[in-house]
């Protein structure tokens, strides 16, 4: 706080992206703090698929993988709103696991680096002011030299720094609505299957212990539609599709209420603000159909370590380290995000995705070039 010696590394936002970046830089020696405005554990509006190009990376950060029994996933079904199917290989595959659980693990192991992870902490604007950083948060003023920020889809911040995304009109872009269950169902654990339906899709995998997380997407109008209910809306949208019908009707949901989140958008945004390094969501956010966010935003976390680190020890300038990140970023990420939202246009208008599914059918090798695109390779 004030009057105390600067954090070399300040991070705000503690999901994948903010941990990793932690966990390195505190092992790379350096001060590091991160705020979290929840209390881990908690739960998130998330897929919960977890392309294998981020495993030796998590194995890196200390996650035992191999021996956490979690379900590998190497099977993708996609579904027209009339009940079409088309299945396919996952050429790398994936994995399940909960952000509830996976969280944890690495707020574990930053803590355990020497992170100090301040949680239940909002922080509530970043100056940067003569070389240092100036965050304000509900717990008081913190100094920093480098600072990162992890704050996901939608944060008081983009609002703050007048972000255009953040101020945009609703459009095919913006304005969207997650909302997530854990449910028990009949669902293979090697498959992740996209059930699209009118404005919508809706993603179910298994995570651990034989749970399924059944994720959905939508437009905001959707709801409003359905007079802003949302068991409404899945009786009378979603349901229509008679795949998600049989889901809705037969499985046990192990939550009173979904968890939700709104005014989701997946138009471009930057990758620094105010000299601060966005990761993950903050920093540009791929259509869930596409399935790899998370492993983007534990890639991100390393790549922003890397130009953080050159920059503490000296060796870079703080510009070379802005425009190095950003190049590396767009790199990695520009072409995946152009392609997912490029198929998000086909899905959830019925007329399109019901071509799309019977395009795939008819010559399944279309889908592969499409499912590499958007996914990378391991890191």
């Amino acid at each position: 706080m004030t009057g105390s010696k600067p954090y070399d590394v300040a991070i705000t936002g503690g999901g994948l992206a903010g941990l990793s970046l932690a966990i390195l830089s505190a092992r790379s020696g350096y001060h590091t703090v991160l705020f979290e405005k929840e209390k881990y554990p908690f739960h998130r509006v998330c897929g919960e698929y977890i392309s294998r190009e981020s495993w030796p990376f998590l194995e890196e950060l200390g996650l035992p993988l191999a021996s956490m029994q979690l379900p590998l996933i190497n099977r993708l079904q996609v579904t027209a709103p009339g009940g079409t199917v088309f299945e396919t290989k996952l050429p790398l595959g994936g994995f399940g696991i909960s952000r509830h659980r996976l969280d944890q693990e690495l707020a574990q192991r930053a803590r355990a680096a020497g992170v100090e992870l301040r949680e239940e902490t909002r922080v509530q604007d970043i100056r940067f002011n003569d070389g240092l950083f100036n965050l304000d948060t509900s717990a008081g003023r913190f100094q920093s030299r480098a600072s990162a920020g992890a704050f996901g889809k939608r944060s008081n911040l983009d609002l703050k720094w007048k972000r255009p995304f953040a101020q945009a009109k609703a459009g095919p872009l913006h304005n969207y609505i997650g909302v997530k269950y854990h449910i028990r169902t009949r669902h293979p654990a090697d498959l992740i299957a996209l059930h699209n339906f009118a404005d919508g899709y809706c993603g179910i995998s298994q995570v651990e212990d034989g749970i399924c997380c059944l994720c959905y997407l939508t437009s905001a109008e959707n709801l409003r539609r359905s007079g802003n209910s949302i068991a409404g809306m899945e009786a009378r949208i979603l349901q229509r599709n008679p795949h998600l019908r049989r889901i809705f009707s037969e499985a046990e949901f192990l939550w009173e209420q979904p968890v939700t989140i709104s005014q989701v958008s997946f138009a471009a945004k930057s990758q620094v603000e105010a000299h601060v390094l966005l990761l993950g969501d903050a920093a540009g956010m791929i259509t869930p159909l596409c399935g790899n966010g998370m492993s983007m935003a534990l890639h991100a976390g390393k790549l922003a370590h890397r130009f953080m680190h050159n920059f503490l020890q000296g060796t870079i300038s703080r510009e070379a380290m802005e425009q190095q990140y950003q190049q590396a970023w767009r790199q990695q990420f520009s072409k995946r995000l152009y392609t997912g939202r490029s198929i998000q246009s086909f899905f959830g208008h019925p007329t399109l995705t019901e071509i799309l599914v019977r395009s795939f059918r008819s010559f399944p090798f279309l889908a592969q070039p499409l499912i590499r695109l958007t996914h990378g390779t391991p890191f």
